[in-house]
């Protein structure tokens, strides 16, 4: 089930070509990539998020030659405030485990006999191949064909943040709850199924109970999110029966709110 909630400007409509400043470092995906299962430890979420902010989100690029983006390890460390051992750890572990991580879909199936089907999982690389150069540090990615529209050419139906504005989140989820909100920062609010949000989240089978999701996983990122980057965040679960079934999101920005390393 889709996202219920109101297209935004900044998902929509957004305009992909207003200037930005020299040294700003934009992450920038469609909508159905916000919302799909990244299938990222937090190191290798950094490493996809810097390199998708060295892509030309308004370019499109060739999908017979597919881009390749090199990330050294003295700019990791710099963006993200740790210091040059622990980034040659994360580039190196992450070059290790990138080409097996996928990006899961849940697409609308097409009817049979007049009768719904379930939602059919799709998976797809981030990247066709990974180096890593030992005694450089850094790592190349060699993007999948299949993702760089996601990434490039984008005019509508995306979503569009600065780097900067997760470089000192020390969590995985509350990076994915970020992009998730930012989707509809301009109308300050959502309405995500269960089904969604544990699959943008990438939540663990074993966390079944609503309990455990919100203890381990949505609690822990609003925290962070609040005490890290200025959000105000409220939320209600919203249940069939005595199910919780949905999620709703009232939330905002204060302008003021800086990113604390």
């Amino acid at each position: 089930m889709p996202i219920k909630q109101a297209a935004t400007k900044r998902a929509t409509n957004y305009d992909n070509d207003v200037p930005r400043l020299p040294g700003e470092r934009w992450v920038t995906m469609t909508n159905a990539l916000t919302r799909a299962g990244h299938g990222l430890s937090l190191s290798e979420k950094r490493i996809v998020c810097c390199a998708v902010a060295t892509l030309d989100s308004r370019k499109a690029a060739d999908l017979t030659r597919p881009p390749v983006t090199r990330i050294y390890a003295t700019d990791y460390a710099e963006t993200f405030g740790i210091d040059l051992n622990t980034a040659y750890e994360q580039l190196q572990d992450g070059a290790k485990h990138l080409y097996n991580r996928s990006i899961t879909f849940y697409l609308p199936a097409h009817k049979r006999a007049a009768k719904g089907l379930p939602m059919t999982k799709a998976t797809m690389r981030w990247v066709g191949k990974v180096h890593y150069q030992q005694g450089e540090g850094w790592v190349e990615l060699h993007w999948w064909h299949e993702v760089i529209p996601h990434l490039t050419g984008l005019r509508k139906n995306f979503t569009s943040y600065q780097l900067g504005q997760a470089a000192a989140l020390r969590s995985v989820y509350s990076w994915r709850l970020l992009e998730l909100l930012t989707r509809f920062e301009d109308t300050g609010w959502m309405d995500v199924t269960i089904e969604d949000f544990n699959t943008a989240m990438d939540t663990p089978p074993s966390l079944s109970d609503f309990g455990q999701i919100k203890r381990r996983i949505l609690e822990p990122a609003i925290t962070e999110l609040t005490q890290k980057d200025g959000w105000l965040i409220t939320w209600a679960p919203k249940k069939t029966g005595r199910k919780v079934t949905s999620i709703r999101f009232d939330f905002s920005r204060d302008p003021q709110g800086q990113l604390a390393f």
